[in-house]
């Protein structure tokens, strides 16, 4: 288990990315939130398996359609033992 704190940065808001990143955690059994920030990036925790977590990251980064991902950075962060849910915050 493991958990990771990403921020994308490109054309991620207004174009469906949290819903689709929430469709993902959905297929990967992902617990965690995305959120959209002030400056136009997007941040995200997710915590699940390492070899599900894996797989949404890079799924994460081809999404395609309206959404383009200029840069992204990813964080190993501590897991949280009670998180069972993905939460997209609005």
């Amino acid at each position: 288990m493991k958990r990771y704190f990403i921020k994308y940065k490109g054309i991620v808001q207004g174009v469906g990315f949290r819903f689709r990143i929430q469709q993902l955690a959905s297929k990967y059994d992902i617990a965690g939130y995305i959120a959209n920030l002030d400056d136009g990036s997007v941040e995200v925790e997710a915590q699940g398996q390492t070899a599900n977590l894996d797989e949404f990251l890079k799924e994460s980064l081809h999404l395609g359609g309206f959404v383009q991902i200029e840069d992204y950075a990813v964080k190993e962060i501590s897991v949280d033992e009670y998180d069972k849910t993905f939460i997209v915050y609005y």
